[in-house]
């Protein structure tokens, strides 16, 4: 299951760790994750629906879903697709709930900090928040719970579109390690990786947030204050309504990025990818690069929804691209053995008599997102549901502020956009808090700088919902006494 040669990637495979999975001995590499390395030596059941019992598998591969919750070092519920595996640990498969566990518990003392500007989220948007505060010279806590910041950036092998100003030219992969040695060289910049924010909690004069940071022995408790917040948690994936999706093997295509381009491990040997928006054609050529046989794309739609390039590469390998086109079954005992689709009609109904039956163990859904905005809902910020957006999100300003005063949102926690768009989004939400605190050196060109650049980003054809997402917002503030419009 493990790649062994990539066009783009090498992966880091130096050092050899040993785990036991329900007493079996396995071995991994250091710095995957727990469910990537059980993936690379075959166990796709992760755990069970706690109704009917029914195989889970990998599905989002960021912690947002209860797929890969097991018991690791006798805890229950661990969110295996994020925690390190370590030499000798113990995993196993839980019952239902997990059982609390008899061992001593270890106390550790909470840790209080206070910061200027907290970041929580460690993705395109958020790194570049604490970025653009830092510079203006605001102390930042930057929060992210995986490993490593960098969020969508470190699976994305291809090259950005755009301006060189918006690193058009570069792979996402290259911006990461960019970004991250940025944020190394500023001292006002403090990372704490493997940290959840967990609650939010409401305080006269700062904001204050409970967080849990993971540690190989035992968790402890930070609670947080800080005079200003930028909430940059991103999205989760969304799932499809069909027979069989909850099968191992179907899989979000964020966790199948996770699989193959941060661990090294292929989702399985033949795929039918659902969806032919960028991220569907995007990840289909991924697949293709890791030497997966992507067997179609297919699309509801009667036309491709994303760029006419990402096609075209498919196309030229062979990858048919099926639109009116959709996933109508997977089947199999314990995992996904093959699926049906079939051709829609005007109002997306399965046409009878087209269907077709697959053999394949992959099933990807690219169906697009849903903005994380968990802690801003605690927060009780006003927030809409926009369609435009992929789902409800926090009302905010042009300058990323909710109506919660100093709590800002960036990247696709504001709404569903691209990469490129997030990071100039988390470098406006990062320098209009330094500047609300009294840090200026260069903030008001900064701030129209990036303007421009979103309005020159949503000016475009594949612009086009996102302006009318962000059109919808201002409407809905202008609503309220001091409303301002875009």
């Amino acid at each position: 299951m493990r790649i062994t040669q990539h066009p783009i990637l090498e992966y880091d495979r130096r050092k050899e760790v040993r785990f036991t999975f329900n007493g079996k001995q396995m071995n991994a590499f250091e710095g995957e994750s727990i469910a990537a390395a059980l993936h690379a030596n075959g166990v796709m059941t992760l755990s069970h629906s706690l109704r009917y019992d029914r195989p889970r598998g990998f599905f989002c591969g960021i912690g947002k879903c209860s797929s890969c919750f097991m018991t690791v070092n006798h805890i229950p519920n661990i969110r295996t697709c994020i925690v390190p595996v370590q030499q000798q640990m113990t995993v196993t498969e839980q019952e239902k709930l997990g059982k609390i566990p008899c061992t001593p518990f270890i106390p550790k003392k909470k840790e209080n900090i206070t910061r200027e500007i907290v970041v929580v989220g460690g993705g395109p948007a958020g790194m570049c928040a604490a970025l653009a505060a830092a510079e203006q010279g605001a102390s930042v806590l930057l929060i992210d719970e995986n490993n490593a910041p960098g969020g969508q950036l470190v699976k994305q092998t291809h090259k950005f579109f755009g301006s060189t100003e918006e690193k058009a030219g570069t792979r996402g992969i290259d911006i990461a390690k960019e970004l991250l040695n940025g944020l190394k060289n500023k001292k006002t910049i403090e990372l704490r990786t493997s940290t959840t924010v967990i609650g939010y909690y409401e305080n006269e004069h700062m904001h204050r947030v409970i967080a849990v940071r993971r540690l190989i022995q035992g968790d402890q408790l930070l609670e947080i204050s800080c005079k200003k917040m930028i909430v940059a948690c991103g999205a989760m994936e969304n799932l499809l309504a069909f027979p069989g999706n909850d099968l191992p093997g179907v899989y979000g295509a964020g966790g199948v990025q996770t699989l193959m381009n941060v661990y090294g491990v292929k989702p399985g040997d033949t795929v039918v990818m659902v969806g032919a928006g960028n991220v569907g054609l995007i990840v289909s050529y991924q697949l293709l690069q890791a030497r997966v046989n992507v067997d179609r794309v297919v699309e509801a739609m009667p036309r491709i929804g994303g760029y006419q390039v990402h096609a075209a590469k498919l196309r030229r390998c062979g990858v048919p691209i099926c639109t009116s086109s959709t996933i109508k079954e997977a089947f199999g005992k314990n995992h996904v053995e093959g699926a049906i689709v079939t051709k829609v009609d005007d109002c997306f109904q399965p046409i009878p008599g087209t269907e077709e039956t697959i053999p394949c163990d992959t099933i990807c859904l690219a169906v697009g997102l849903t903005p994380s905005i968990r802690i801003l809902e605690q927060a009780k910020v006003r927030s809409e549901y926009i369609p435009e957006a992929g789902g409800t999100v926090a009302l905010h300003n042009p300058f990323l502020e909710t109506t919660k005063n100093g709590l800002y949102v960036a990247g696709d926690a504001s709404g569903i956009e691209e990469a490129s768009t997030a990071m100039i989004e988390g470098e406006l939400a990062g320098v209009s808090a330094a500047i609300s605190l009294g840090y200026n050196k260069n903030g008001s060109e900064v701030q129209q700088k990036c303007k421009n650049a979103l309005q020159l980003f949503r000016s475009g054809p594949f612009g086009r919902i996102p302006k009318i997402c962000k059109e919808k917002i201002s409407s809905c503030l202008a609503c309220e006494e001091g409303g301002t419009q875009y």
